[in-house]
């Protein structure tokens, strides 16, 4: 990660323990998306006065480029959330789950719809630098790095080529997030 992790308990003391559990699944967190820019884990102890269903609450906000994922496990239906470890646990295994899907948007394994998708030529490419820009005739110009052709497939794009592409906001303007060739 190239933020460090953050960990903050409520309704608790600190536990050294529960701290190094976190850690530790939060280090394998790497194994699925090397991008993790940072993580903070909230770990909620149940209110001192109540008397049963004393269920541990885990949040976990994660920072990817271009995603931000939260998991809140506010309101758990299962009572094995009175161990604070299975509650850390199923919290982590939702993270996993979602880093995952992101990673397969971005990596282009999740199909999107036809009629999202838009079309457009490539206008300029900057092969030593990983972007360069599609040229479409409703929207004008929309830039795309890289990253956003799967299958290493930027290397293969050429000046004048056909491309389907969606489209998100980006800092200065549209940014393509999936690139791929027209046959």
């Amino acid at each position: 990660m190239n933020m460090p992790l953050q960990i903050t308990f409520s309704n608790m003391d600190p536990s050294d323990a529960v701290r190094a559990r976190i850690e530790a699944l939060a280090a394998k967190l790497d194994r699925f998306s090397d991008r993790i820019m940072g993580c903070r884990v909230i770990v909620r102890a149940p209110n001192r006065r109540q008397k049963s269903g004393r269920l541990y609450h885990v949040s976990i906000d994660l920072t990817l480029p271009g995603h931000e994922i939260a998991i809140n496990r506010t309101s758990p239906k299962h009572q094995e959330h009175e161990d604070i470890y299975v509650a850390i646990r199923d919290a982590f295994d939702a993270l996993v789950r979602r880093i995952e899907d992101v990673t397969r948007q971005k990596r282009g394994d999740i199909k999107s719809h036809e009629e999202e998708a838009a079309s457009g030529t490539i206008a300029r490419l900057f092969q030593d630098k990983d972007y360069g820009f599609i040229n479409d005739e409703r929207v004008g110009e929309v830039y795309f790095h890289a990253n956003s052709v799967p299958n290493d497939g930027f290397r293969k794009l050429a000046i004048g080529g056909r491309v389907r592409y969606i489209a998100v906001p980006g800092d200065k303007g549209l940014q393509a997030s999936v690139v791929k060739p027209v046959s």
